[in-house]
């Protein structure tokens, strides 16, 4: 059994927003569903990180759900910023099952256990470079965070964390993101939401003893990373 994460998928089967028009993306639900074919298994386990269905309510996005139960494994599936067909947790996991979409599962203030890891996370904040920053949003997005770790807070496995947002890019930081980080002792951090040119301002690396990733999907090549697992 394996681990492997990617983001943004950016799926419009039903609308109108295909990325196809963007540098990079031509024919990406193709390559999305190639490399996934090519190393997914159905005892595996994928995380969605964020940005999933450009749908703007759950009849919109339906298709694009279909699409990605069909696929194997399991997938646990955090918020975007474009996400905008998300509710609550209870709305969610009954649409699921009135759908019959039984590998679709939500990460929000909760963990999973896969492959010997607990996979904690939220959707994340980091404000514009000169922009004044939302206090409520940043003590919000901390706080699912939290709560998502403490969850798992009785767990012996290692917590690694997935976010949309970085909590550091280039020069912006979003201390708040960080300290949770911290403050829990995460030593590996993935997320989405940067593209195109943006890329090279990404942090792959260490970062105060964090081991950070961009794993958007067109940063990837649209082929889900495998994380190491113990």
């Amino acid at each position: 059994m394996a681990l492997y994460v990617i983001g943004d998928l950016h799926l419009s089967l039903s609308g109108n927003k295909s990325m196809d028009v963007f540098p990079g993306w031509k024919g990406y639900v193709e390559k999305i569903e190639k490399n996934w074919l090519a190393k997914v298994r159905p005892e595996d386990t994928v995380i969605l990180a964020g940005d999933t269905s450009w749908g703007m309510s759950f009849a919109e996005a339906r298709a694009d759900f279909a699409f990605i139960d069909a696929l194997p494994g399991q997938k646990i599936i955090l918020k975007g910023n474009h996400d905008y067909w998300w509710a609550t947790m209870n709305k969610m996991t009954g649409f699921f099952a009135e759908n019959g979409f039984q590998t679709l599962h939500i990460l929000h203030n909760n963990h999973f256990v896969a492959e010997g890891l607990c996979i904690c996370g939220s959707r994340g904040w980091l404000f514009d470079q000169g922009e004044p920053a939302d206090q409520k949003v940043i003590a919000r997005e901390a706080g699912r965070l939290e709560a998502s770790i403490y969850s798992a807070c009785d767990r012996p496995e290692e917590k690694v964390v997935f976010l949309h947002y970085p909590p550091v890019y280039g020069e912006q930081i979003s201390p708040e993101i960080v300290d949770v980080l911290l403050r829990h002792r995460i030593r590996r951090c993935y997320y989405g939401h940067i593209h195109s040119s943006g890329c090279s301002y990404a942090l792959n690396g260490d970062y105060m003893g964090i081991e950070f990733r961009l794993i958007s999907a067109d940063y990837i090549g649209f082929d889900p990373v495998q994380i190491p697992t113990p």
